[in-house]
């Protein structure tokens, strides 16, 4: 299962946030560090499609597919050199697909900010500054243990792997991320083992007042990367009320849908991820793979033999399915054949044959 990072400042509403999506308890007590070990919850994807294809299969259960988030303790000024219990936590965040920054623009005098005034600007740019510094010892370590390789005797491997790390560490110097950088396959799999932070997708949640949500421009001056505008607290309150009791308060507000799904699609997006359906009597379940993964791989995904055993797949659009139902779909000619080298599209409704 694919896993994001919560991360931000102390008091910006990390836990909060992490407390609301998993509706898993946590402590969020007033006070920097009160999470010391991260906090894992696994959370549903919203996907309209998948009650209706159910609905149509009359199946005995609905499976959705899931990410796994990990609230991940305040970082401070200082994290890459220990700060704040900073090591430790840098460390966890290695372990993630993606990084989900919280920063806060809501004014409260009872919820402290360890640097004494609200500035979403300033407080990502410490948090991303303490990445990129950790990064940098990172692949300065690297760079050493590629020069004393290289002083045994060079070869064009150990060549590409020192160019590669002295781009990665130039770029870091600047203050560019290293996701910003063209890599080629090669240098991407040469960099994939370092873990490092700054090459991880991002989405900037700023934690925003409940009377701002409707003056999307005023509410707060950070523009760039992708960014997501989110009342934590109100989020809070809302996610025990009765589906019917939200809609009412989302329509007053003038918003379409609530602001955890709307960010759990958005963090699906990032991490460039497709679905995929089973649907049957027995079960209707989505499916989660990257883009671009092919018909035998994601067959693999259900289970590693039917990747071995791979013959084809009978893939049917999910408007289709529903639609029509199965049957009628075969017959109107919606039901494709496809082959091995089948790329997997987002929505498709599959039934793989194996060998048994």
């Amino acid at each position: 299962m694919l896993k994001v990072g919560i991360v931000g400042m102390p008091n910006v509403g990390k836990s909060t946030l992490f407390k609301t999506l998993t509706k898993k308890q946590v402590d969020c007590e007033n006070f920097p560090f009160c999470t010391i070990e991260p906090n894992v919850g696994v959370v549903e994807v919203p996907d309209h499609r998948l009650e209706q294809l159910s609905r149509v299969s009359k199946s005995q259960k609905t499976i959705p597919t899931a990410i796994e988030f990990v609230d991940i303790a305040g970082l401070v000024r200082g994290a890459h050199k220990g700060e704040g219990l900073g090591n430790k936590f840098l460390a966890n965040i290695r372990e993630v697909d993606m990084i989900v920054h919280v920063v806060r623009a809501f004014v409260d005098e009872n919820v402290h900010h360890v640097d004494g005034s609200i500035d979403p600007v300033r407080d990502r740019e410490i948090i991303e500054t303490e990445l990129a510094l950790a990064d940098i010892e990172t692949v300065e370590k690297r760079l050493e243990a590629a020069r004393g390789k290289m002083k045994s005797g060079a070869n064009k491997a150990l060549e590409t792997e020192w160019k590669t790390y002295e781009k990665a560490y130039a770029a870091l110097e600047t203050g560019a991320p290293v996701s910003s950088l063209a890599l080629s396959l090669e240098e991407e799999e040469i960099l994939r083992p370092l873990h490092l932070l700054t090459n991880k997708p991002i989405l900037y949640v700023v934690n925003v007042a409940e009377e701002t949500l409707s003056h999307p421009n005023e509410q707060h001056p950070i523009k760039d990367g992708h960014v997501l505008s989110l009342c934590v607290k109100l989020e809070s309150e809302l996610i025990d009320m009765p589906p019917e009791e939200q809609q009412e308060f989302f329509a007053a507000l003038g918003i379409t849908q609530s602001g955890l799904d709307a960010m759990i699609q958005a963090c699906y997006g990032l991490l460039h991820l497709v679905t995929y359906f089973t649907s049957g009597e027995k079960e209707t379940r989505a499916w989660t793979v990257r883009d671009g993964t092919k018909a035998p791989q994601a067959a693999g995904i259900i289970h590693t033999d039917f990747e071995k055993g791979f013959i084809r797949a009978e893939t049917i659009h999910w408007k289709d399915f529903v639609e029509l139902g199965e049957p009628g779909a075969k017959e109107a000619g919606k039901l494709r054949v496809e082959g091995k080298e089948y790329v997997v599209k987002d929505g498709d409704v599959m039934h793989f044959r194996v060998q048994a």
